[in-house]
C-alpha cells in the first residue's frame, strides 16, 4: 500500500476557508496513493480553543463537502483529519472524517478523550463513544485522534475488532513530541500493528506544533518520519506484514487480562 501523510501547517494568518482549499488540493495531488490522511483540528488548531465554536459545522459541512470531492477526484481513500463538529442536538465533537475513493462517507468518529484537562477540549467538546474501524482494500484501519494516543486500552480495542493498521491524526505540540514518536512506535510494538501517525506543522494559538508525522511497523520500525514544517510524508508498507509478525511472535496469544469491548462501529 502507499500511503501519503499531509502535515499541513496550521498558523493564524489563514483562514478556515482558505487552508480547506489548500487541503483539498493536495489531497488531489495525492492521485495513486492508497490512503491519504490529514491532521487533526486543521480548519481551526488544535489548541485554538476561542475557533472551535466559530468554525465548527454540522458533520456534512463544508470541510464534509470539499473532502468527499477531493478523495473522489484523487481516487483515495481519505482520512480528512478532524473537524470541530456541531451536533445540533447536542455539544460541539472532534469528529474524525473518512471517505472512499468515490466520495462517500466512510466513516466518522468522534474523539473519545479530550485534551485538557479542566480546560480547552476537555470542557468546550463532548467525547465520543465509540470505537471505529474502516475496511479497506488489504488492511483494516482503526481510527483514533492525537491525546487518544495516550490511552493503550483503545488501541487494543481497535485491535480486537480487527484494527491492522492505526491512522491517528494529531495536533501534538512540538514541547511533547518526544512522546509523541515513544508513544507511536509503543502502540504498534505492543499491537503488532501499522502506525500512521499524522501532525501539523506551523504554530498557532501561540503553540509551535511537533509536525515529525512518523509511520511505524509492527516491529516497531520507523519506516518514514516527516521534519518540521509543511509536507507531504509518502511511504510504501506491506500490509501482510501484520499477520506475518503476530504469526512469528504470537504474543497478542497470551493476553491474560482484558476489558469488556466497548461498543465497536465498522
Amino acid at each position: 500500500m502507499r500511503a501519503s501523510l499531509i502535515q499541513i501547517a496550521v498558523t493564524e494568518g489563514e483562514s478556515a476557508e482558505s487552508r480547506r482549499q489548500r487541503a483539498a488540493a493536495l489531497v488531489r495531488e495525492q492521485a495513486g496513493a492508497d490512503l491519504v490522511v490529514l491532521p487533526e483540528l486543521w480548519t481551526t488548531g488544535a489548541f485554538a480553543y476561542e475557533e472551535f465554536g466559530r468554525e465548527a459545522e454540522p458533520l456534512e459541512g463544508p470541510t464534509y463537502e470539499a473532502m468527499a470531492k477531493a478523495a473522489s477526484d484523487a481516487g483515495v481513500w481519505l482520512h480528512a483529519g478532524s473537524i470541530p463538529e456541531r451536533d445540533p442536538e447536542g455539544p460541539l465533537y472532534n469528529t474524525s472524517l473518512v471517505f472512499s475513493p468515490s466520495g462517500e462517507p466512510a466513516a466518522a468518529y468522534r474523539k473519545i478523550h479530550r485534551f485538557g484537562f479542566d480546560k480547552g477540549e476537555a470542557v468546550l467538546m463532548g467525547a465520543g463513544r465509540d470505537l471505529v474501524t474502516v475496511r479497506l482494500p488489504g488492511t483494516t484501519i482503526g481510527v483514533a485522534t492525537c491525546y487518544d494516543l495516550r490511552f493503550p486500552e483503545l488501541f487494543r480495542g481497535l485491535v480486537d475488532a480487527g484494527a491492522e493498521t492505526l491512522v491517528i491524526p494529531a495536533g501534538w505540540p512540538e514541547r511533547r513530541r518526544a512522546h509523541w514518536t515513544l508513544l507511536a512506535k509503543a502502540r504498534a510494538v505492543e499491537n503488532q500493528a501499522f502506525v500512521l501517525a499524522c501532525g501539523t506543522a506551523g504554530t498557532h494559538a501561540g503553540v509551535p506544533q511537533a509536525g515529525h508525522s512518523i509511520v511505524v511497523d509492527p516491529w516497531g520500525e520507523v519506516l518514514a518520519e516527516a521534519g518540521p514544517g509543511e509536507e507531504v510524508l509518502t511511504v510504501e508498507f506491506d500490509p501482510a506484514k501484520v499477520a506475518a509478525t503476530r504469526e512469528q511472535f504470537p504474543a497478542l496469544k497470551d493476553r491474560a487480562l482484558g476489558l469488556d469491548p466497548p461498543r465497536r462501529l465498522g
